[in-house]
């Protein structure tokens, strides 16, 4: 069930590596130091500012925390990386993900959102929105309503809408 081990790195220093096996499901609120390795269910928290490793027959549901998180198994829930998310090709991820870097192999399944940055307050995405909008060739909501107008009230079609950003695009 329980297994750690201690793997000499490089002949200087011992990482604690900790593995919870195929046959186990644990419920509840785990934190590890060092690399762990999970290739059982589990539901709840894992937190971990070390490695942790999803193996192919995990499923987890629930909260993860950790400094990266490589995954072949399956997660329903957050996941907060400090360093990186990497997905490998048997992986499922359903929930949402924030790290600053994330890898997804072919065949893996993510469904979620994702932020790979800091987080921006309210404030900073109001400046960030301001500031695009005032740009010179970015189409103002303006410019397609009177489109708009000038056929009659009717909606705009995909294509009407294609072209008008194009237009709009255009230096003049």
């Amino acid at each position: 069930m329980w297994e750690t081990k201690k793997v000499k790195a490089s002949g200087t220093e011992a990482e604690h590596f900790t593995v919870l096996g195929k046959d186990v499901t644990f419920k509840g609120i785990v934190q590890f130091h060092g690399t762990v390795q999970i290739d059982s269910c589990f539901e709840g928290e894992i937190h971990t500012t070390g490695v942790l490793v999803v193996g192919e027959h995990a499923v987890i549901r629930g909260i993860i925390t950790a400094g990266t998180l490589i995954s072949s198994g399956t997660i329903h829930g957050t996941v907060t990386a400090a360093a990186k998310v990497q997905l490998l090709k048997s992986a499922v991820q359903l929930g949402d993900v924030q790290a600053p870097a994330l890898s997804v192999e072919e065949g893996a399944y993510f469904r979620g959102y994702t932020d790979m940055g800091p987080r921006a307050t309210s404030e900073d995405t109001i400046r960030e929105m301001t500031a695009i909008s005032g740009q010179d060739g970015w189409p103002s909501n303006h410019a397609l309503a009177l489109r708009e107008q000038e056929t009659g009230g009717a909606p705009l079609d995909y294509e009407q809408v294609q072209d008008a950003l194009i237009q709009e695009a255009r230096p003049r």
